[in-house]
């Protein structure tokens, strides 16, 4: 039974309002900010009504960053990084589940442990790798006494491979995820034993299992979990800024932040948050489309 309160009700709903408001007053201003002439924009306090100047802005913006080619960008890092997470999470989490491995309890509190390690905990030895992908091999190679070997090589050009300035560089990197292993982990234990039973009575092999079988009742889920990387990955600013120094590789966030003025520069801020409104959205449009495959994945199951 459902209780009906009227007064409950009404101060639910002005909550939700508020926080509505909250979450839209920064794109409001935005908006309005980015609708103006150059003159208006630079006022304080900042109007609440729009101007006639949007589409102007919005082209000057496109024009001045170089939108068009880091829209590009960011669409490659954010569906590069939201697939290799969803990739070696479930074949992660199909590991630990499906396969009797004598460490498999460590290794999954080890990946689980890892969310206390975040890309602006681990930057600089990220950056280190990412700059020379040969790092591991000469620290072993100066383990095995091979060190003045591996560094005449490197005078020739041989020990060195770089991933700066490079879509690998923007996406490799940022491809782990213990949260996503642990969410397919959790997927993965709720299916019956029968299932996998049936599966291995009709000779089905591991990697069929997992593709015929798992993969589908998880779709939801892997949906849902898409989404959000997607988001997550198209919001990243300090790594892209960090391995990036090609204006080519610039993605839409970082194409953004060339635009706020500097302190001896006139504030065109008008085309800031023109620039703005267009980096923001593609994800905007990628979470209304999908919209409910989203609620699908965070309050359903397909089973």
């Amino acid at each position: 039974m459902v209780e009906r309160a009227p007064l409950l009700d009404v101060l639910t709903h002005l909550l939700l309002l508020l926080a509505l408001a909250a979450l839209c007053l920064p794109v409001w201003l935005a908006l309005v900010a980015a609708s103006l002439p150059l003159e208006e924009a630079a006022r304080v306090p900042l109007p609440l009504l729009p101007g006639d100047r949007l589409l102007e802005n919005l082209a000057a913006a496109w024009q001045r960053a170089e939108l068009g080619r880091a829209l590009v960008n960011s669409t490659i890092m954010a569906v590069g990084i939201a697939a290799g997470k969803i990739a070696l999470a479930a074949l992660s989490a199909f590991a630990l589940v499906y396969f009797r491995l004598r460490l498999r309890w460590f290794a999954f509190w080890a990946i689980f442990l890892s969310l206390m390690l975040p890309v602006e905990v681990r930057i600089v030895p990220t950056y280190e790798v990412v700059a020379n992908v040969l790092v591991p091999v000469h620290a072993l190679a100066g383990w095995l006494g091979l060190g003045s070997a591996l560094a005449a090589e490197g005078a020739g050009g041989i020990a060195k491979l770089s991933l700066l300035n490079s879509y690998a560089g923007l996406i490799l990197p940022l491809t782990a995820s213990a949260t996503a292993t642990f969410l397919f982990r959790q997927v993965f234990l709720s299916v019956p034993d029968e299932l996998t039973e049936a599966a291995l009575v009709d000779g089905c092999r591991p990697m069929a299992f997992f593709r015929l079988v798992l993969l589908p009742l998880s779709r939801t889920n892997l949906a849902a979990l898409f989404i959000i990387l997607f988001v997550w990955s198209w919001n990243q600013y300090l790594w892209p800024l960090l391995v990036v120094t090609d204006p080519a590789y610039d993605t839409a966030v970082v194409a953004v932040t060339r635009l706020v003025p500097s302190m001896d520069a006139l504030p065109r801020w008008h085309e800031t948050m023109a620039a703005a409104l267009l980096a923001m959205a593609p994800p905007v449009l990628v979470v209304l489309l999908f919209q409910r495959a989203f609620v699908r994945g965070l309050i359903e199951q397909d089973r």
